[in-house]
């Protein structure tokens, strides 16, 4: 039985995400990274694409997928779905090995217990040539700078882990992703007068030019190339049965010796 929607959404740690990204320099962010993953969504391709948690504004109806079945993990159910979805922990997660094209984790390292174990189930799940996008936010930027003054309070998003562009692809190089590419935006600071930060959107221009390593959030997509140390596997059968009554089918087998 699905639990009750208001309960869940009252108790979520993605309510105060999504609450957060309702203010102005949240709305801003949004904005811009919802614009850089879309930018990246005709390049994912395959049968079965899985997001681990929300986006930003609770809508996971993001335009561009070339992938038809879409599945979404999260803590909460909320009544207006717009795509499968299941209520698990994402350090466990209920889906076969070697089985999905493409995972989207937006915001999702930045608040999960334990972000390098969500990455190795991530590496886990996806096929060799598998692509992985991560949004997150950068703690070399000013964004990073304003967490420090701020994270004491426990406030969202500064209690967050806030993990480097470079410590991120350190991680992902160590678990065998090539990074595809990076984007840097939101060189702005997170103040919450409207009127500030549009006298202040110059600085997106100049941050992109003179201090583009520096940008407050990043996306990062990444290719997973297949395993030299992975032990070999059993054929798989015909179908494989992943979060719940939904059924995934991999679109590569594993080598068998």
């Amino acid at each position: 039985m699905a639990p009750d929607n208001s309960t869940v959404q009252r108790d979520s740690p993605q309510t105060p995400m999504i609450e957060w990204f309702k203010s102005v320099p949240g709305e801003i962010l949004w904005q811009q990274e919802r614009a850089a993953i879309e930018r990246l969504l005709p390049s994912l391709f395959g049968y079965y694409a899985l997001q681990i948690g929300r986006c930003a504004d609770g809508d996971a109806s993001l335009q561009g997928w070339r992938i038809r079945h879409r599945f979404l993990l999260d803590s909460q159910i909320l009544s207006d779905e717009r795509m499968a979805m299941a209520v698990a922990d994402p350090l466990q997660l209920p889906v076969k090995t070697d089985s999905v094209d493409a995972v989207l984790l937006p915001h999702t390292l930045d608040f999960s217990a334990d972000p390098h174990q969500l990455l190795r189930e991530v590496e886990r799940v996806l096929i060799a040539d598998g692509r992985l996008v991560v949004v997150g936010f950068n703690s070399w930027s000013l964004w990073g700078a304003w967490r420090q003054l701020a994270k004491r309070g426990g406030a969202f998003p500064w209690h967050g882990h806030f993990l480097s562009a470079r410590r991120l692809q350190d991680w992902l190089t160590l678990l065998g992703f090539e990074v595809e590419s990076c984007e840097m935006i939101m060189f702005r600071p997170p103040l919450r007068s409207k009127m500030l930060m549009q006298r202040l959107e110059f600085m997106e221009s100049m941050g992109q030019r003179f201090w583009p390593l520096l940008g407050g959030s990043y996306v990062v997509k990444a290719v997973k190339r297949e395993s030299l140390v992975r032990p070999i596997h059993a054929r798989w059968s015909p179908t494989v049965q992943v979060l719940g009554a939904s059924v995934m089918k991999p679109t590569t087998r594993s080598k068998n010796g």
